[in-house]
């Protein structure tokens, strides 16, 4: 058996990222889920880019805010308390939009914790 706590405030944030990314699932040594807390600013995307998983299902959290996810089909819009749901092989690309007027709180599960992200570039 094998409990912890983590404290999600004393994460780093990954660097490099378009906006405040801290992995929880890496800090908590999960191996089957990944799971991360982003903090947008208005306009600021979570992803690094416009994508889609093989495999991998995301559950994104709203805890503050707004999120707007891109997709294909039309965008779809989650607010305080909703959850967007994007299966594998959906194109997605979650942010907070331009006109929002704070910092969104979003909780990000993906499982399973797999490296099989591929850019999306529309129709061919």
């Amino acid at each position: 058996m094998g409990y912890q706590v983590v404290a999600v405030d004393e994460i780093e944030a990954t660097p490099d990222r378009p906006s405040v990314q801290r992995a929880i699932g890496d800090a908590a040594g999960l191996e089957n889920v990944a799971v991360n807390l982003y903090e947008p600013e208005p306009g600021e995307p979570i992803p690094l880019a416009y994508h889609y998983h093989d495999d991998q299902e995301e559950l994104f959290y709203v805890l503050e805010g707004r999120l707007v996810v891109e997709t294909p089909e039309g965008d779809i819009e989650a607010t305080r308390d909703e959850v967007v749901v994007v299966e594998p092989d959906s194109p997605q690309y979650a942010k907070n939009p331009e006109d929002a007027s704070e910092t969104a709180t979003v909780l990000a599960i993906g499982a399973p914790s797999v490296d099989d992200v591929h850019p999306y570039e529309g129709e061919e």
